[in-house]
């Protein structure tokens, strides 16, 4: 088993620090579409962190988030409202709020559910990922995503690029204050980029998504995470993409998005303020 890479000398600064119960973005935070507002990464990877450190334990899985981006939050401190909707013995259900600016950005939903053995009957699955591991490919692939620290290792296909695609990607920078990522916050820091991935072709990346749901049955063996495009569809400006997420053992889970037709700005003055649906909304 390959153990997690060393942080990179750019990667020292977290995606973010605390200030009691608040949390402050840092630069690495910066999303694709506004210079001044927060990627989709980092909303959904922060909730699930918050919901993580505080409801999370080795008895349950979090086998489902979904996060709901209804507005682009900027830089601006972060406070996570959250609820107890359900504490069950076998089922955990808990609601999160993204907070900023004195405004509901974000919300998530996340179902924990207690470890206990799998059932004895045979189910068919899809055959294993047959691809090179992420140390036996030289190249790299800038693409899209949260910052220089995002290695990407493609397997096929290519950002910008008619075709599926597939690559490796691993985060090295640590998440909150001295404190890296923790497995489940590892697969949750690339769930958002199936937007970019499997919503993308021949003239880059036209929609931007209003949500995230990641689905898990286990937790990755280590950093690398491998995202494979299976599906994208689009009808009157609304798109839909899906990955499977795989790591060097087999399929861990899958990840999907709902996407609306978005055009980036050019480059220029407007580039820092892109006129979207409403001024303080996402999509």
């Amino acid at each position: 088993m390959t153990k997690s890479g060393p942080l990179l000398p750019a990667s020292t600064d977290p995606f973010f620090t605390t200030e009691g119960d608040t949390y402050l973005p840092g630069l690495a935070c910066r999303g694709p579409w506004d210079p001044a507002s927060l990627s989709g990464s980092a909303i959904f990877s922060l909730l699930a962190w918050h919901i993580e450190q505080n409801f999370g334990s080795d008895d349950y899985l979090p086998a489902r988030l979904t996060v709901d981006m209804y507005r682009l939050p900027g830089f601006s401190p972060v406070t996570i409202e959250t609820r107890v909707v359900r504490d069950g013995y076998r089922i955990k259900v808990i609601d999160a709020e993204f907070i900023s600016e004195g405004q509901s950005m974000a919300r998530a939903t996340c179902q924990l559910l207690r470890r206990t053995e799998n059932s004895a009957i045979e189910v068919w699955k899809p055959e294993p990922w047959h691809v090179p591991m992420p140390e036996n490919i030289s190249a790299t692939d800038p693409g899209l995503g949260a910052g220089s620290t995002r290695e990407r290792k493609p397997v096929y296909g290519a950002m910008g690029k008619f075709g599926k695609k597939a690559m490796w990607l691993r985060d090295t920078r640590l998440f909150c204050d001295d404190k890296p990522a923790t497995p489940y916050v590892r697969v949750a820091q690339v769930a958002d980029f199936t937007n970019p991935w499997s919503n993308s072709g021949d003239g880059g990346l036209g929609y931007i998504n209003s949500d995230v749901t990641l689905y898990l049955h286990r937790y990755s063996v280590d950093d690398w995470l491998g995202m494979e495009v299976v599906n994208h569809q689009a009808t009157d400006g609304i798109a839909i993409g899906q990955c499977l997420i795989h790591d060097r053992a087999g399929c861990i889970g899958i990840s999907t998005v709902t996407g609306l037709a978005q055009k980036k700005p050019a480059p220029g003055p407007a580039a820092a303020s892109p006129q979207i649906a409403e001024e303080s909304d996402r999509p």
